[in-house]
């Protein structure tokens, strides 16, 4: 079920310009080659052929979540906040 908000950052087209600017930002801070390594430290620790992708993104995702850095939690956390109360 989607509350109001999520409806309408999803008509306005905010919901995608934050999704935008944080890709950018998480590539900016090489949070995303990051990832990469420990995708790539884990297919070698299991082996390919011994690996699912679900497997894999069970393994990763925690791991990737900490290494977020702060500053772009916080910035697209204010981007939310002042597109919502534009919004009011």
């Amino acid at each position: 079920m989607l509350y109001k908000t999520d409806q309408t950052l999803i008509m306005t087209g905010e919901r995608e310009r934050l999704k935008e600017l944080l890709r950018t930002r998480l590539i900016e801070c090489g949070w995303r080659d990051q990832v990469q390594m420990l995708c790539r430290d884990v297919v070698r620790e299991k082996g390919v052929h011994n690996l699912k992708a679900d497997d894999l993104i069970a393994e990763v995702t925690s791991k990737g979540r900490a290494l977020v850095p702060d500053s772009v939690k916080k910035e697209l956390l204010q981007k939310i906040k002042a597109y919502l109360v534009q919004d009011m």
